[in-house]
């Protein structure tokens, strides 16, 4: 029987983490065409027959997966591709899929990971963004496939991974060569070359297609090997959406390029979760922090424990569950962190403070130059001083993170989208000195005189009422903890006459739910500008393949009962409670006859 496990190698210091990340990345640039593939082919030299990517039908070993790479390189080049062009690639999360990307980036091709729960135009919008010459889908996508592919003006060709109406990709791949590369079959590929387009989630409009060059692939892989110490003897969880940057790179190629193992999973289960980790032995846990939250909420399970997990890694662990987190399923450290796919810095909490999402350590602050802007949520754009320039946020102010951009390449260069326009509009210019450019993350923060950097908010998300800025992260958070509430989403809605937008809260609550027990809790844990003047009670929320809302539909309905069908509470400060907000009611509001 297993016991109750601190699991694996020892917890190192911080200060070996940091050491750990500098010495895996140091001779990166050093040299300029050893990529991910091809250290993949090493990788297969070093560890042989060991398991590298472990899905739930198939296993690849090292020597697997450098294989099957060359196979798909070889394929490539047998299409008559050219360095630069693009091959789609719509597969669920699977050890093939890895193998697919390093073979086509291997040889200068450019893999468009697609992600697999869109359909129809949003389909098509991301597939015409990559332009691919050819298409790769798996036979359990080829209905959405079909469903987009009248909507491209130009289509690609068509190969498919099991019984698909394409051509017979497995057939063509058995035929190839699984050795290694000749030198003629090898075009010169390079750091600063694109390896990859991977999609911003779309949460604030169409996805857009983000480019990855090989030296980011890289630096992700390698410098979160350092930081986790990945080993041999490792074995990662992975249930992220692998067309995702964490979990398609970070936690498959941190943990391979330590000579360990991937456990692929397609999707999240809390109820299979505890049972899958003890079962394939896995000593690291890649989360996102909403899968955090599920299993705490999930009944106790008789594994819970029985794990050796000796770290799980992540973002968007929120505070108020991190330590009841911790504490209950028994994980000796968490390490959380701050990155974005086509951003110019990162943040890492390698100390383990609660609540924070990492820091810059003043050794490493001239290769990743990040600053704090005050924000101004009337514009959605950071405020500027009377001489023009933007202003720095003081310690424990909110602002807008942004990362300085550097022309050198590397992973703090803003390699940009497929368009143009998008990328530009990422791009702050004449920030704190005329000439200078700076990359907007979108996301609020606040830092404390350590230096250490806490989520507040997405940029939009935060809205002024009252003359105050309303967090809808903090709102959420006070919420969560109210009795007979299991999920919220905040957000501001305008009413007619007032200045700003007021807090409104969508909520799944359990049975009993008590409006005034509510109302009770947030008096004393949040001031009156920022409880939500209307609720929600809904049955569940839309949410994204990453577990964000899509709070979108939530606020262009708003608070007319004309147009949501769910109960609606108004927060009638005269009468001091929450009352039922009908038609009537909404008219006088409009009207201005009810003070809110």
């Amino acid at each position: 029987m297993r016991s109750e496990a601190t699991g694996g190698a020892a917890r190192p210091s911080s200060a070996a983490g940091w050491l750990g990340a500098l010495e895996r990345t140091s001779r990166i640039g050093t040299q300029p065409h050893r990529t991910l593939p091809v250290v993949v082919d090493e990788l297969g030299l070093a560890h042989g027959a060991a398991p590298a990517l472990i899905g739930e039908c198939e296993t690849l070993s090292h020597a697997d997966l450098a294989a099957r790479a060359r196979a798909y390189a070889r394929w490539f080049l047998a299409e008559g591709l050219k360095p630069g062009e693009c091959v789609g690639v719509l597969m669920p999360n699977r050890p093939d899929l890895m193998a697919a990307w390093l073979g086509i980036s291997r040889v200068g091709g450019v893999a468009a990971l697609l992600n697999t729960h869109l359909t129809g135009a949003a389909l098509a919008h991301c597939i015409a963004a990559a332009a691919p010459r050819r298409m790769i889908v798996a036979a359990d996508l080829a209905e959405s496939y079909a469903g987009a592919e009248p909507r491209l003006a130009e289509r690609p060709g068509l190969w498919s991974l099991g019984d698909g109406p394409g051509r017979d990709l497995d057939a063509a791949l058995a035929r190839l060569d699984h050795g290694m590369l000749a030198p003629d079959e090898q075009p010169e590929v390079g750091l600063g070359d694109t390896a990859l387009y991977i999609y911003t989630s779309g949460t604030t409009g169409l996805p857009k297609a983000a480019r990855v060059s090989h030296h980011r692939v890289m630096t992700w892989s390698h410098w979160f090997a350092g930081l986790i110490a990945t080993a041999p003897g490792d074995r990662l969880y992975n249930c992220l959406p692998m067309y995702h940057s964490v979990g398609g790179v970070v936690a498959t190629g941190s943990v391979i390029v330590g000579g360990g193992a991937a456990v692929i999973r397609e999707r999240f289960s809390a109820r299979r979760f505890w049972d899958d980790v003890v079962e394939t032995d896995c000593t690291l846990f890649q989360y996102i922090g909403e899968l955090c939250r599920y299993l705490l909420a999930a009944p106790p399970h008789p594994r819970e424990r029985a794990h050796r997990l000796r770290l799980a890694a992540g973002n968007g662990l929120r505070p108020e569950i991190w330590e009841a987190f911790r504490e209950r399923f028994a994980i000796p450290r968490i390490l959380e962190f701050y990155a974005a796919t086509e951003g110019t810095l990162s943040l890492a909490n390698v100390e383990g403070r609660v609540g924070a999402v990492g820091r810059v350590p003043p050794f490493l602050a001239h290769r990743s130059p990040a600053a704090l802007v005050r924000h101004d949520p009337e514009t959605g754009l950071p405020a500027r001083g009377g001489d023009g320039f933007c202003e720095r946020c003081a310690p424990g102010e909110a602002g807008e993170l942004i990362g300085r951009l550097t022309r050198e390449v590397g992973s703090q260069r803003f390699e940009g989208y497929t368009d143009a326009a998008e990328s530009e509009r990422k791009v702050l210019r004449d920030v704190f000195a005329p000439g200078d450019a700076w990359m907007r993350t979108g996301d609020l923060m606040r830092v404390d005189r350590q230096g250490f950097y806490s989520f507040v908010d997405r940029v939009g998300d935060t809205f002024r009422w009252k003359g105050e800025n309303v967090a809808t992260t903090e709102v959420a958070a006070a919420l969560s903890g109210a009795p007979g509430v299991v999920e919220a989403a905040v957000y501001g809605v305008a009413v007619p006459g007032t200045e700003g937008r007021a807090g409104m809260a969508a909520l799944t609550v359990a049975p009993g739910f008590d409006p005034a027990a509510l109302r009770a809790h947030l008096a004393t844990a949040l001031p009156a500008y920022a409880r939500p003047l209307f609720l929600r009670l809904c049955a569940g929320f839309e949410i994204t393949e990453t577990f964000k809302q899509k709070k979108q539909a939530l606020m262009s309905e708003g608070f007319d009962p004309g147009r949501v069908s769910d109960p609606l509470l108004f927060d009638d400060a005269a009468a001091g409670a929450y009352r039922p907000l009908d038609e009537a009611l909404y008219g006088r509001i409009l009207r201005g006859e009810v003070r809110v």
